[in-house]
């Protein structure tokens, strides 16, 4: 084979040729690289520069103290104090298990701290941080200090926890705080300054902790932090404090609201007290209650299993959610509302032969064989049902409903909590639209009989009886009830006092008033309730109440001995002290307590006795 030879100048050209298209392609590149180079560097400094930035720093948000609560003369019912907690953040930690196990070897971690753990964790996101002990003592905070580098997603953290240190009293008013769930993840969204819970773990769950969440919450500091490359903290460059939350100032006097709470004892039940100038609640009374601080951690299944299936519902707070038949403290206003629609006069009598016949039916007296001749003082004084069947007769259900309505029955106080029940104030309207088939729409007359003695369909809350006796002793003037007296700022000191002015005045004819007050009064000097209210030190008026928990049977007497407990009737009294100027008026209920002037009365007594007379100096 014949070999072909190239002409050495030939083959330099080529190597030239191909030399200068490899330096044109680097070249392009060179300038397609310093033009990347310049539009990062010149054309998008800034961006950059600001993406470094926030690399290098980290904001991490400082959450705020939050705002304490006292009662009225500076009682603590809120507050906070700062305790060690060991933290877990599940996504950092191989075997969850395996970690808490030799954690409890050297700090005392209890089966209820893993269950609430537990349960932390199915509401919370795995990145982060878990509570699984709070407040370590010291000895406990040394011993993990010393084991600390074994434990990595395991840290000590110093916090503020909340705290109730009347424990189970006023809990239904105090509310809790709880860690926030998706639920309030939800609810703070709605919020302008949703932002401002940055960082916050806890938030207000019941009560006026929740109410009141935003004036308690305060405003969140920021701190900017440089970090190194591996997300390790080198110094701080900048720090925006955060404001503390306001304190709340309550209308409540503890001194009274221990008092009530302690007459009360065992017994289920509520209460609710009010200054009928101003619409400050000056108690607020739900028996059976419960420690809000077993919910600031987290519960623990079992305690929540315990208070959830009571039968006693001492989570239901009943002056707000409770809804009764008011029972014979609706006898004064049905004897106002008489007055005031001339369907009666003070002075006129009827015979009550111990019962009142309407159709087939026929209505009984509480007294065998009748009161004999009741005018109204006397109607009101010994409480006789027959007086009220013939007035209900003749005023109607429509009317009776008309002239209750703007004392507060069967409509919302707006007081300053929330999950308040309306209630019911049956009226022809009502009935039409509470049921779907059309022969339970109809109103029938007779139903009225009953209503004008505080049942049947009527239901109310404690509130509402506590309302309508504060808007009564008013002479009318209606003042919205609420438990916030003033909110403080925490820097200043300065108190904001939340101005009540009255909401409307109910026209009535005064001397209609004040005979109805001295009736009232009456009942507690020579009534139903004379012996529970004897040698008191201050004159006051009240009405004694039973109200059906069960309807008897046609012509059937009840007997309390023959009932269980809990179908026995429930106990109220109203009232108001001192009778010539009122400064509290009050509702309490007994359930299944039987007579109102046995096991509501005295109670009554007692807080009105507490509130007029108490010489002891509450210090701050």
């Amino acid at each position: 084979m014949k070999k072909e030879f190239r002409h050495p100048e030939q083959v330099l050209q080529e190597f030239r040729l191909r030399l200068s298209v490899a330096s044109v392609f680097v070249l392009v590149l060179f300038f397609v690289l310093v033009a990347r180079f310049v539009w990062l560097q010149v054309f998008n400094y800034n961006k950059y520069i600001a993406q470094a930035e926030d690399n290098r720093i980290t904001v991490l948000p400082i959450v705020p103290n939050r705002g304490l609560i006292f009662d009225r003369n500076g009682v603590p019912l809120a507050r906070n104090y700062s305790a060690y907690t060991i933290e877990i953040t599940p996504s950092r930690v191989p075997d969850l298990e395996a970690t808490i196990d030799d954690l409890s070897r050297i700090v005392d971690i209890q089966a209820r701290d893993r269950k609430r753990f537990k349960k932390l964790m199915e509401e919370s996101k795995n990145f982060e941080s878990i509570p699984l002990r709070t407040r370590l003592s010291d000895e406990e905070v040394a011993r993990f200090a010393v084991h600390r580098y074994r434990f990595p997603g395991v840290e000590l953290k110093a916090r503020l926890f909340r705290q109730y240190p009347q424990g189970e009293s006023a809990a239904h008013v105090v509310g809790y705080i709880g860690r926030i769930s998706k639920k309030d993840e939800e609810r703070i969204a709605e919020f302008e300054d949703s932002q401002n819970y940055r960082g916050t773990q806890f938030i207000g769950k019941e009560g006026l902790e929740k109410r009141y969440e935003r004036e308690l919450h305060g405003k969140t500091g920021f701190e900017e932090v440089e970090t190194a490359a591996g997300g390790r903290a080198v110094r701080v460059l900048s720090r925006s404090n955060p404001t503390p939350g306001n304190n709340l100032i309550l209308s409540l006097d503890f001194r009274l609201q221990e008092a009530v709470e302690k007459a009360f004892g065992q017994r289920r039940g509520a209460l609710v007290a009010i200054e009928p100038a101003t619409g400050d609640v000056l108690a607020w009374v739900s028996n059976p209650t419960y420690d809000p601080n077993l919910f600031v951690d987290g519960i623990d299944p079992e305690n929540w299993k315990l208070l959830n299936e009571s039968a006693d519902r001492p989570l239901l707070n009943r002056p707000l959610s409770g809804t009764y038949p008011p029972g014979s403290t609706y006898k004064p206003f049905m004897a106002l509302a008489g007055l005031e629609t001339g369907k009666r006069k003070s002075w006129q009598s009827i015979s009550d032969p111990g019962f009142f016949v309407f159709g087939n039916h026929r209505f009984r007296d509480d007294k065998e064989g009748g009161h004999g001749a009741v005018d109204m003082f006397k109607s009101i004084v010994v409480s006789c049902d027959t007086y009220y069947y013939q007035l209900g007769n003749d005023l109607g259900v429509d009317a009776i409903a008309t002239f209750m309505e703007p004392f507060g029955f069967g409509r919302l106080t707006e007081i300053d909590l929330d999950g308040e029940k309306k209630g019911i104030l049956p009226s022809t309207e009502w009935k039409r639209n509470a049921y779907k088939k059309p022969e339970l729409k109809r109103w029938y007359a007779g139903e009225t009989i009953s209503v004008a003695i505080g049942q049947g369909y009527n239901s109310f809350t404690p509130l509402q009886l506590a309302h309508a006796m504060s808007n009564l002793a008013n002479n009318g003037v209606v003042m919205r009830p609420h438990l916030v007296k003033a909110v403080q700022d925490v820097n200043t000191g300065e108190k904001r006092i939340l101005e009540r002015q009255p909401r409307n005045r109910i026209p009535l004819n005064q001397e209609n008033v004040d005979f109805i007050k001295q009736a009232m009064v009456g009942v507690n000097l020579e009534g139903t309730s004379a012996k529970a209210f004897a040698n008191a030190p201050f004159t006051s008026g009240g009405k004694t109440g039973t109200a059906q928990v069960f309807s008897l049977k046609a012509n059937e007497k009840y007997d309390a001995k023959r009932v269980g407990e809990r179908f026995r009737d429930h106990a109220w009294f109203i009232a108001f002290a001192p009778a010539e100027n009122p400064k509290i008026a009050l509702a309490v209920i007994v359930e299944n307590g039987g007579f109102g002037a046995q096991s509501a009365a005295p109670i009554a007594r007692t807080a009105i006795e507490t509130y007029l007379t108490a010489k002891e100096e509450v210090k701050p």
